[in-house]
């Protein structure tokens, strides 16, 4: 598995936290110093953090589980959807819709309408329509696609949370924690790290930061779905080799032994045709 290394981090602007006065009290044995009025984090917890979480989030994805991203911050957004997207797991880079893990059987219906939609598009349903009723279709596909579309793959609850700044995305950590579902969270030093269940304390401001975080994160994740991968075929190739096992074992009846099966064939249907011919009289 790939590591992350000091440097790395300390290139990418982890180590900067957020101004003394705003700082959350329960961070405080992540903070190294201070300097100039801003916290600065130690980076020697965050990559034995990173690690944690990186193997962590490599055994959910080797049980071909899910792990749902979420980061609404504008400068985030970007390396959020390409790295979830690298390794085919959802995302949530918009506004988090209230109630989409607490009441995810209403969120899958809107993921249902869109889908629906774009089935009587193609199969020309919406060709009668008027030009304003085709819009306003055409419109609330759109708003579907910007807020689901990152989900639309999701059709069960995902088995972890991987969140860019916990508290700008408290809801999606209170739901979370609300369903017993573990979350994974960058957490700057004016965030409290209480309700995350795997921490990374790092800078959750600057787009450097989260990329190298993700980066370490995404390959995990990745090297477990391959491992699922080999483990997968494994298992077929140890099947198909234990049927073909099963058929060389089988015994063969020899030409001789049917040879000799006949004759007692012939001795063992005499007798009952001996009992039946004086019944037929």
């Amino acid at each position: 598995m790939a590591r992350t290394n000091f440097d790395m981090l300390l290139q990418a602007g982890c180590h900067f936290g957020h101004l003394k006065r705003k700082w959350n009290p329960a961070m405080a044995p992540y903070i190294y110093t201070e300097r100039n009025g801003i916290h600065i984090i130690d980076l020697h917890k965050t990559v034995v953090k990173i690690d944690d979480a990186a193997e962590a989030l490599k055994n959910i994805a080797r049980q071909g589980k899910k792990i749902l991203f979420v980061g609404t911050k504008k400068q985030t957004k970007e390396v959020i959807a390409e790295k979830a997207t690298s390794i085919n797991m959802p995302y949530v880079i918009e506004r988090w819709p209230g109630g989409m893990l607490t009441n995810f059987p209403t969120i899958r219906k809107a993921v249902k309408k869109m889908a629906n939609i774009d089935k009587l598009m193609q199969d020309g349903t919406f060709g009668n329509l008027s030009k304003r009723e085709l819009l306003q279709i055409t419109r609330q596909r759109a708003k579907l696609e910007k807020n689901l579309g990152s989900i639309a793959d999701l059709t069960r609850l995902p088995s972890a949370l991987f969140v860019i700044d916990v508290m700008k995305e408290n809801i999606a950590v209170k739901e979370a924690n609300r369903l017993g579902i573990p979350v994974f969270g960058i957490v700057d030093t004016n965030s409290d790290p209480k309700n995350i269940d795997f921490i990374i304390p790092a800078n959750d401001d600057a787009k450097d930061s989260v990329e190298v975080i993700l980066n370490a994160c995404c390959t995990a994740i990745a090297e477990g779905l391959e491992e699922r991968k080999a483990e997968k075929a494994d298992e077929k190739a140890a099947e198909a080799q234990a049927e073909e096992e099963a058929v060389e074992t089988k015994p063969k009846r020899t030409r001789k032994a049917r040879k000799d099966e006949a004759p007692a064939a012939e001795e063992a249907v005499a007798p009952v045709a001996e009992e039946e011919a004086p019944a037929a009289e």
